[in-house]
């Protein structure tokens, strides 16, 4: 399974030329705004980074908050537009990269993750349609 990279925090490329160099650990984001995201919990999700062993958790500052899922499009549109921090998996932020739209803050810190995984009821009967599912999970791992 290919390795992604958990948490990645990018700024605009604007952006970039008036702070180079300004982040050079994860607490300089504690002097930023940042684009916070909540979890179905409700609850403010911590940024994590980490570097040689070393765990760094920030709650950065954010004028934004959006509940992530539905709210993953919105995050990265408030990146593109302007001066906002936003963490996401670098996959969702790719094409994005790709073009050059946006940059890369800390990648030193970026934590890697092996990929998703998909928790249910060990039971004898699995419904058809989750068993379906995980057939489909299962066939189409990277």
């Amino acid at each position: 399974m290919r390795e992604h990279e958990l948490q990645a925090a990018w700024r605009n490329r604007t952006f970039q030329s008036a702070c180079k160099g300004y982040f050079l650990g994860p607490r300089d984001l504690l002097q930023h705004d940042c684009l916070r995201s909540r979890g179905s919990s409700g609850a403010l999700l911590p940024w994590e980074f980490e570097r040689d062993g070393e765990i760094v958790m920030i709650d950065p500052p954010g004028s934004l908050i959006v509940n992530l899922g539905a709210g993953v499009e919105v995050i990265v549109q408030a990146g593109l537009a302007g001066t906002v921090v936003v963490v996401l998996f670098e996959d969702w932020l790719r094409p994005h990269l790709d073009s050059g739209a946006l940059e890369p803050i800390l990648p030193d810190w970026w934590q890697a993750f092996s990929g998703r995984f998909l928790y249910y009821p060990g039971r004898r009967h699995v419904p058809a349609p989750l068993r379906a599912f995980v057939d489909l999970i299962k066939a189409n791992r990277d």
